[in-house]
């Protein structure tokens, strides 16, 4: 006849604690979520999470040209006369934010609001070339938020704004 080591009510307790621990291991090995950037246009909305995200400190010098390179996983469609909205978690509004458009920053100072509306012709239209001459329209362009901390990037966010037919 064989003996049990545990008795039922033991076993129960064991099989619990185990599942507990191993349910907080796997919450111990997720990472944090970054803050969420999301552009708008009609009813169509896309949102994604930071391509290079140092939990709120300064992207490391170096990085910063790479990670503004790095091409947008997600895309948005807008005809000229379309409006894109720009939303930010509040977190990225309370450092500042910038856009860049093709890795290029397109205007100065942050913004310090978690929403915006620009006209889609702003990043769709013509432009001049360096020679003077007029460049035709680009069929699409990749435009980046990034989050700002005094002179420091924190936080770089990649859509591509296609030109709808």
């Amino acid at each position: 006849m064989t003996v049990a080591f545990f008795s039922g009510r033991s076993r129960r307790a064991g099989a619990v604690l185990g599942a507990v621990s191993a349910g907080l291991l796997v919450l111990a090995a997720c990472d944090k979520p970054t803050p969420i950037a999301t552009v708008t246009v009609g009813d169509n909305s896309v949102n994604t999470e930071a391509t290079c995200y140092n939990d709120g400190k300064a992207i490391k010098e170096a990085d910063i040209q790479p990670c503004l390179n790095k091409k947008a996983t997600k895309t948005v469609e807008a005809s000229m006369d379309d409006r894109l909205r720009f939303g930010v978690d509040p977190e990225i509004a309370d450092h500042g934010w910038t856009i860049f458009v093709n890795g290029q920053q397109a205007e100065q100072e942050p913004y310090k609001k978690t929403y915006r509306s620009i006209s889609a012709s702003a990043f769709l239209s013509s432009g001049q070339s360096q020679t003077g001459q007029t460049e035709p329209a680009p069929d699409s362009v990749q435009i980046s938020i990034v989050e700002t901390s005094g002179k420091s990037l924190t936080g770089i966010w990649h859509f591509e704004l296609k030109k709808s037919s």
